[in-house]
């Protein structure tokens, strides 16, 4: 099998996945472990990933839970690849379970020596293929769907009592969700393209998830956020690409990263405190806080490269942050950030309640 770049280099392996050719944007990932959980990612559909950390499929895979209801990468390049794992959740290989989801794959590749190229040159695209060349009928996603492919078709109820949010899903991570519902919180789950609006009416507020593609592709969406959720006040969390789709809305701009933030080690300093955070991320795109509207201001930027990782609202409850304070990097030092948002809700709620009750 070979992975061809489209500036013209190559990289042979061997085949452990479905036997197919696929094409996609070509990104890294430099975490240790975890790589069920990043496979089924939605914010990876289209792309073919390269898994940095030499030892991948060691403790094969689980029933669950995962990110989404599928795998989501385009195709899989790992340097070695453990066919006999051992685990006590397991119930089979990662190569088989790529091949039983039609995900090609392989190993043998030196991925430090990719990683660098990639690095060094940005993002490139790129075909995962079985012979010499790829078919004429490869396989690639409509980046213009992309969001569409990841995001169920219908509008989706869990229950809680401490509080109700309206997640707007483009392809969000199951452990976001999780991240409400474990603190009681009652969500409503629809997508983004369907006539979410009346929904905010049985709401206190509203998550912006992560998701995959440009947030440039998806200026209506930001123009509905900004028309029915900003201009009512109603309180707002982004994560990821929820983030750039607030920074959209409220006029934001946004940019392409060269290579992009895809790991579980990425350090954040919070600009109000200056205390610093190990962050789980995965995004291609930043928010050019420079362009940011007089009543936002950053909240939180990385340490690495300096870019925003956070902004918030100065008088209203409008926050966002570029990382995941659900992927348990730091453990669980950015979880904070969900407790605050419910509290938010919750005196919403409260408000709202004395409201019509001395309307009444």
């Amino acid at each position: 099998m070979r992975l061809s770049l489209h500036d013209g280099n190559t990289y042979d392996g061997t085949s452990f996945g479905a036997a197919r050719d696929v094409a996609g944007e070509v990104v890294f990932n430099t975490g240790l472990t975890g790589y069920v959980e990043t496979l089924t990612d939605p914010s990876y559909r289209g792309q073919i990933l390269v898994l940095t950390y030499p030892l991948q499929g060691n403790y094969g895979v689980p029933v669950g839970p995962f990110e989404s209801s599928r795998i989501q990468v385009q195709g899989l390049v790992v340097q070695q690849y453990t066919a006999r794992p051992s685990h006590h959740a397991l119930v089979r290989t990662l190569g088989r379970w790529l091949e039983q989801e039609g995900v090609p794959a392989m190993f043998g590749v030196d991925t430090r020596t990719l990683t660098r190229h990639l690095r060094e040159h940005g993002t490139l695209r790129g075909t995962l293929h079985v012979g010499d060349t790829a078919s004429s009928d490869t396989q690639e996603i409509d980046l213009a769907r992309v969001c569409e492919l990841t995001t169920p078709n219908e509008v989706v109820r869990y229950p809680g009592s401490a509080a109700r949010v309206l997640c707007i899903d483009a392809g969000i991570k199951e452990a976001l969700i999780r991240s409400f519902t474990s603190r009681g919180v009652a969500v409503v789950r629809t997508p983004f393209m369907h006539a979410w609006e009346p929904l905010l009416e049985e709401v206190d507020g509203v998550l912006l998830g992560n998701g995959p593609g440009d947030p440039a592709a998806l200026l209506p969406l930001c123009a509905r956020i900004r028309e029915s959720v900003l201009a009512r006040g109603i309180p707002v969390l982004g994560v990821c690409l929820g983030h750039q789709l607030l920074a959209l809305a409220a006029g934001a701009r946004t940019y392409k990263l060269p290579y992009g933030h895809r790991s579980q080690n990425q350090p954040v300093q919070d600009l109000e405190t200056l205390r610093a955070y190990v962050t789980s991320q995965n995004h291609g795109y930043a928010v050019d806080d420079t362009s940011l509207p007089a009543d936002f201001e950053p909240w939180f930027r990385n340490l690495n490269d300096r870019t925003n990782e956070g902004i918030r609202h100065r008088t209203k409850p409008f926050r966002s942050v570029q990382f995941h304070p659900e992927g348990a990097a730091g453990p669980r030092d950015t979880a904070y950030l969900f407790d605050d948002f419910v509290r938010t809700l919750m005196q919403r709620r409260q408000r709202e309640g004395e409201r019509r009750t001395s309307a009444t």
